[in-house]
């Protein structure tokens, strides 16, 4: 399973999910989209979200920490 979170430093949701992704285990990588213009506009391009955070699972875009949206994807 591929997990990609478009996050900030500053956002409360991201913090939110990177912590429930941590205690349940799984490894995703953080995109912190404050750092490069170029990240930001790729999160853009594929949620047509400005905000964070944008959570892929497998090619599945979460837009917001869902936390029962993925604990139906993670479940599987």
């Amino acid at each position: 399973m591929k997990v990609k979170i478009y996050t900030t430093p500053t956002c409360p949701y991201c913090r939110m999910t990177k912590e429930y992704l941590n205690a349940k285990g799984i490894k995703y990588e953080n995109v912190d989209v404050s750092a490069s213009k170029e990240n930001a506009q790729e999160m853009i391009d594929r949620s047509n979200q400005m905000g964070v955070p944008v959570i892929d699972v497998d090619g599945k875009l979460i837009i917001g920490f869902d936390k029962a949206e993925l604990d139906k994807l993670f479940a599987k």
